[in-house]
């Protein structure tokens, strides 16, 4: 079905997009999605801190990404990623070992995509075509870690316009006082935008489906502004609860992994929103990439049976 978008068809395709996360089983996906990517954690940020700091500086991109990280968990939390970090970059001896701890660092970096990738596909109602495993494998890792890569140089445009916006308040600070809200407006509002690129690029690239990009722009700046909103409202959350007392040592641990879950939460609500979105506005219909084919959705076989169901009613009234 295709029609043009109208500012106050949003709320619809939130509510169906919500109900739509039900019947793929999001919430659970979310839970999956924690779990992988608590493992995943040491190596992605190994991985992505050094792109960064390969233009930037590592010490300067260690420092944006730990500052970011004590006020998305706090600093118990903050503290526990740091340890996690130090125990995933610690160096081997041995031309094998070094090899060796590359090629798991890689891999370990990749696994959280590729459940994101999977998870993605359910969404989408992609399925994998049986017979090139290997190819497939080859491929799903080359993809993931091309994510990898583009969350390191979004880390390094983010310090480079951090950067700036330091410099430009200084600045300001000493010319123009009564300008220095500007630059936080500024500051938010490029985070904003470097959060938006990066879910644009997790629902186009990972997903086994051809999307254009216009259909991927919604669901990325409505994701972003929620993950915004979210960031704030989750670290107050995290703040005044009492997992301290209730986990004691583990609680650093369990903070992460609440946040991550909620990450999580918003990410795939943003994918649900951009499907959504696409089979509302879009007369095309839904093509998969060369090694996969499309599967009719939970939710689309549920109200086949519904609408099936209401005609045989009619008929037999």
């Amino acid at each position: 079905m295709s029609s043009k978008f109208k500012i106050k068809a949003v709320p619809s395709l939130i509510v169906q997009a919500y109900y739509e996360m039900l019947d793929d089983k999001g919430f659970k996906m979310a839970a999956a999605l924690s779990y992988y990517a608590a493992f995943s954690l040491g190596p992605l940020l190994i991985i992505v801190i050094s792109i960064a700091g390969f233009f930037f500086g590592e010490d300067a991109a260690k420092g944006q990404v730990f500052s970011e990280l004590k006020n998305l968990v706090g600093p118990d939390g903050a503290v526990m990623i740091e340890t996690i970090l130090k125990g995933a970059s610690s160096k081997s001896t041995g031309i094998f070992a070094a090899t060796l701890s590359i090629v798991l660092l890689i891999l370990g970096s990749i696994g959280v995509f590729l459940e994101l990738q999977e998870s993605l596909n359910i969404i989408w109602g992609a399925e994998l075509k049986p017979g090139k495993g290997l190819w497939l494998f080859i491929k799903n890792r080359l993809v993931s870690f091309s994510m990898v890569v583009a969350t390191g140089f979004l880390l390094m445009v983010s310090l480079i316009i951090s950067s700036l916006i330091s410099i430009v308040n200084t600045f300001m600070g000493e010319q123009f006082p009564s300008l220095i809200p500007m630059a936080f407006i500024f500051n938010n509002l490029s985070s904003l935008i470097v959060l938006t690129v990066l879910f644009a690029m997790v629902y186009k690239v990972l997903p086994d489906v051809l999307i254009s990009w216009k259909y991927v722009w919604f669901g990325a700046i409505l994701t972003s502004v929620l993950f915004t909103l979210g960031k704030y409202l989750i670290s107050l959350y995290l703040g005044s609860s009492s997992f301290s007392s209730t986990y004691g040592a583990a609680a650093s641990l369990v903070i992460i992994f609440v946040w991550i879950y909620y990450s999580g939460l918003i990410l795939y609500f943003g994918a649900e929103l951009t499907q959504v979105f696409r089979k509302r506005y879009s007369d095309q219909k839904l093509l998969p990439t060369n090694d996969s084919i499309i599967v009719p959705k939970a939710t689309d076989l549920i109200n086949s049976a519904v609408k099936k169901s209401s005609v045989k009613k009619v008929k037999a009234g």
